[in-house]
């Protein structure tokens, strides 16, 4: 398997920014705050041959507040996955108790762990680093992670490190990919359940959740596998509307949860189903389908609604969400686990649709029924003319169409072909995109050209005859 190392510490020692510096990303929210990384932050890394995988943690504060007490279980929870720890402390703030803490904690565990001083940019290193030798770990790799300096070094020790555990050789199927298998976003309002739903899938508390609105600030990566499909499921920041983004954290939070969304193949919206449909959701559904993500539904909290407030959310869905009729819906809890299971299945068959391939001979046979069964409109006396098709692009699939006039074809007639291929291709999940294009006739202007050559050719006849 590939290696893993954590990084820990007490908070705003520089975690996220070395482990920015170390995937070579910028996957990490990073600001001069306490406490702003909560949750487990997965990322990939390569240290000559030896790929890794390296986890940003929340910081150990040793408070014993719900918050807190969250974030430090996640920390010791990504301890024991890791193969490697690197134990980060601030050279410019000095040795502190709660440094003390954690390195007693890791000895006493025999966990693996390297030391490193971070922030020491216009510091005497030496200087600065030699009471943490108290920390009982051995070498001080000093560093400044905000300028990169000091992480070749670095990098070398911990390839040296994996080296000694692993051998002269790179893991057996390490992956080369930076996350493998489908990427699922996780997206949706604040506290709807998103985190919570991401640990009902994975059997297990990866990411905090709490009651509190906007606990996942950041786009947590995670791997896993199913049923020997692998996946990775991000975890977004709810997107609030634009008018309460006040917060300059949320709204980073905001475009991390847009890049999540570009970056996902297949894109799960989660809904409240006792909060009804806002515009706000209407407004993320639109961001999922302008970029062409593959979208599954998931209506969360239905366990414990009366029947007669089901059948109220169920009309609101037919009302409000009737363009999203060729993605899946699925009525779940989260907490409870009702229809979780057959998310997976959603995703799969929604990722199959979005990458599937269509030969030309296929298409261009479709294009010709849909053409029996309506035929396009008139246009100026002359029927719009659509000669073949072919496919253009996947993710989502796009179908391009040849003809004449195809400029002119009205939006209805554009549905109905949409809604042809769809059926007959059993897209499903996936938006469809078709792109139309004109052949240039050959024979445009060729009857002025000819007119012109007859006029010359009857001059020079005219001349001959009146000068015999």
């Amino acid at each position: 398997m590939i290696p893993v190392i954590a990084l820990v510490g007490r908070p705003n020692v520089g975690k996220s920014t070395l482990f920015n510096q170390l995937t070579r990303s910028r996957d990490a929210l990073v600001a001069d705050l306490p406490g702003l990384t909560r949750d487990r932050q997965y990322g990939i890394g390569r240290v000559g041959d030896f790929p890794y995988m390296v986890v940003d943690t929340g910081g150990l504060s040793g408070e014993d507040e719900d918050m807190d007490a969250a974030m430090a279980q996640q920390t010791r929870q990504a301890i024991q996955e890791a193969d490697l720890v690197l134990l980060m402390v601030d050279a410019r703030a000095g040795l502190t108790a709660q440094d003390d803490a954690i390195a007693r904690d890791l000895r006493s565990q025999g966990i693996r762990a390297l030391l490193v001083a971070n922030k020491t940019d216009g510091l005497d290193a030496d200087s600065a680093t030699v009471e943490f030798h108290a920390l009982g770990l051995g070498e001080i790799l000093p560093i400044a992670a905000s300028h990169g300096r000091g992480i070749n070094v670095l990098m070398q020790r911990v390839g040296e490190t994996i080296a000694a555990e692993h051998g002269d050789t790179a893991p057996e199927g390490a992956a080369l990919d930076r996350w493998p298998g489908i990427r699922v976003a996780m997206v949706g309002r604040p506290n709807v359940g998103k985190s919570t739903l991401i640990n009902r899938l994975l059997g297990e508390e990866r990411v905090v959740a709490t009651p509190i609105a906007g606990t996942t600030r950041d786009s947590i990566f995670i791997p896993f596998q199913r049923d020997g499909q692998e996946y990775t499921l991000i975890d977004t920041a709810g997107l609030r509307r634009r008018a309460r983004v006040q917060d300059v954290v949320e709204k980073f939070s905001v475009i991390k949860t847009l890049q999540a969304i570009d970056a996902a193949q297949v894109v799960i919206v989660v809904l409240d189903a006792r909060a009804g449909i806002a515009d706000q959701d209407a407004h993320l559904l639109g961001m999922v389908l302008d970029a062409g993500r593959a979208l599954v539904l998931a209506v969360n909290k239905w366990d414990g609604l009366q029947p007669e407030e089901r059948e109220s959310v169920r009309a609101e869905l037919e009302r409000k969400l009737g363009f999203l009729r060729f993605a899946r819906m699925r009525l779940i809890s989260a907490l409870h686990g009702t229809n979780v299971g057959h998310l997976l299945e959603d995703v799969r068959e929604a990722h199959a649709s979005a990458f599937a391939e269509l030969s030309t001979p296929k298409l261009t046979r479709l294009l010709e029924s849909a053409v029996a069964e309506h035929q396009p409109p008139l246009v100026g006396h002359r029927r719009i003319k659509l000669r073949y098709a072919h496919q253009g692009g996947r993710n989502p699939p796009v179908i391009i169409i040849h003809g004449n006039q195809t400029d002119a074809l009205p939006p209805a007639y554009k549905r109905f072909l949409e809604n042809f291929f769809r059926r007959h291709l059993s897209l499903v999940g996936t938006p469809l995109r078709l792109e139309f294009k004109s052949g240039k006739n050959p024979f445009a202007g060729r009857r002025n050209v000819l007119t012109e050559r007859q006029k010359t050719k009857r001059k020079r006849l005219l001349r001959h005859v009146k000068g015999r």
